[in-house]
C-alpha cells in the first residue's frame, strides 16, 4: 500500500477544520440537515459511511495523455505516473446492501498521490447525470425517502417528489447493475474548469470508460450472490491488472455548468486525459475508514465552475467523516 496515510484522529481534526472554513452559514445549515437526513433514512452503523457505506479498495497509477497536458497545466496531467487510491461502492448507508440490488447506482472515488504530497480527488458516480440540480433539492430528495416507509399511503412523499423532479428517475435508470466493478462507466456529474499555460479556460465533465463495459439485466443482478461486485474486483486484479481511461467531455460556449442534473448534448468533443490502472487490491475494512474524498479537493489548472454541487458534497462528506470518527 502507498505511504500516503495519516492517523485517523489526524484527519478527522483537519476536516472539522476544513468545514469550518468552506461552510457559509447556509451552508453548513443545509450540510448539516442532509447529513440528518441520511442518518434518519439508513440508521447508525459505526464505521462505516452515511451513503456509499459498502465498497471495495484498490491501488494503481494514472499517467495523463498530451491532449490532457494541452487542456490543463495541472501537474495531474503533466505524464508522470501517479500513484492512485480508487474505492468503488454501493448507493446508500446499508453496508450489508446486496450488490445487485435494483436501483443502486455505483460509484467510483479516486485519490491522485501528487509528487509534492498533495492530493487531488475525484468523486463520479454511474448515472449519467445528477437526480437533482441544487444542494437544496438533494435534500429534499432525501427527506421524501425518509417520509416514505415501505407502509406509507400512496401516492407518497417519494412518489410526489419523482412526479415533479422527473430527472430523478430518470438519472438512477441511466445506470443498471455492472457485470463488474471494472465493467462499468462512470461520470463526473459536475462540471469543472480547465485553464491551460496560457490561461486558456475550458469547461469539462469527466468521463471513467472501462475496457468493455458490461451491464446485467434486473433478473440477472438479483440472481447473482450478494458481493459479487466486492469480491470480483481484488480476484479480478490478481489475474491482470484493470484499466480505464479517464476522458473529458468538453462543453460548447453555449453549455451551461451550473446544473448537474442536465447532461451536455453527447456529440461534444470528448478528449482522451490518460490511463487509470489498478493493480494492488487493498481488502481491509480499517483502510476504507480512513479515506476521504472531496470533490473540491483539486490543484491549480483544475478549477471549480459555477456549480455549487460539489462544494456541498465536499462539506456533506467532511462532516459526515468527523460524525462516524465520533
Amino acid at each position: 500500500m502507498f505511504k500516503y496515510k495519516i492517523p485517523f484522529a489526524i484527519a478527522v481534526t483537519a476536516a472539522s477544520l476544513l468545514i469550518s472554513t468552506l461552510a457559509s452559514a447556509d451552508d453548513a445549515a443545509l450540510v448539516t440537515e442532509i447529513v440528518d437526513t441520511f442518518y434518519k433514512i439508513y440508521g447508525t452503523h459505526p464505521g462505516f459511511r452515511v451513503n456509499h457505506a459498502k465498497g471495495v479498495v484498490a491501488e494503481g497509477s494514472f499517467v495523463a495523455t498530451p491532449a490532457a497536458s494541452a487542456l490543463s497545466r495541472a501537474a495531474l496531467f503533466n505524464g508522470s505516473k501517479i500513484p492512485v487510491t480508487v474505492r468503488f461502492s454501493n448507493d446508500g448507508g446499508i453496508p450489508t446492501v446486496p450488490d445487485g440490488a435494483p436501483g443502486n447506482p455505483k460509484g467510483m472515488a479516486i485519490k491522485f498521490h501528487m509528487p509534492d504530497g498533495t492530493e487531488v480527488d475525484m468523486v463520479i458516480l454511474a448515472v449519467k447525470f445528477f437526480p437533482v440540480a441544487t444542494g437544496e433539492e438533494f435534500r429534499d430528495l432525501l427527506v421524501a425517502i425518509s417520509e416514505s416507509p415501505a407502509d406509507a399511503p400512496k401516492p407518497t412523499k417519494l412518489d410526489e417528489f419523482s412526479a415533479s423532479h422527473p430527472r430523478f428517475p430518470a438519472s438512477f435508470g441511466s445506470a443498471p447493475t455492472p457485470n463488474s466493478f471494472a465493467d462499468q462507466e462512470y461520470h463526473g456529474i459536475d462540471a469543472f474548469i480547465f485553464v491551460d499555460k496560457d490561461g486558456h479556460r475550458q469547461a469539462v465533465r469527466y468521463v471513467m470508460t472501462p475496457e468493455k463495459a458490461v451491464t446485467l439485466t434486473a433478473d440477472e443482478a438479483t440472481r447473482r450472490p450478494p458481493n459479487f461486485l466486492v469480491d470480483d474486483l481484488p480476484q479480478r486484479i490478481a489475474k491482470r491488472p484493470v484499466v480505464f481511461h479517464l476522458k473529458a467531455q468538453l462543453a460548447a460556449p453555449s453549455d451551461q455548468t451550473r446544473d448537474p442534473s442536465q447532461p451536455w448534448p453527447a456529440d461534444r468533443k470528448v478528449v482522451d486525459l490518460g490511463v487509470l490502472t489498478l493493480d494492488t487490491p487493498v481488502d481491509t475494512l480499517e483502510a476504507q475508514k480512513k479515506l476521504l474524498f472531496l470533490p473540491n479537493r483539486l490543484t491549480d489548472g483544475i478549477e471549480l465552475s459555477d456549480d455549487r454541487l460539489p462544494v456541498i458534497r465536499s462539506e456533506v462528506y467532511v462532516r459526515a467523516f468527523a460524525r462516524r470518527a465520533r
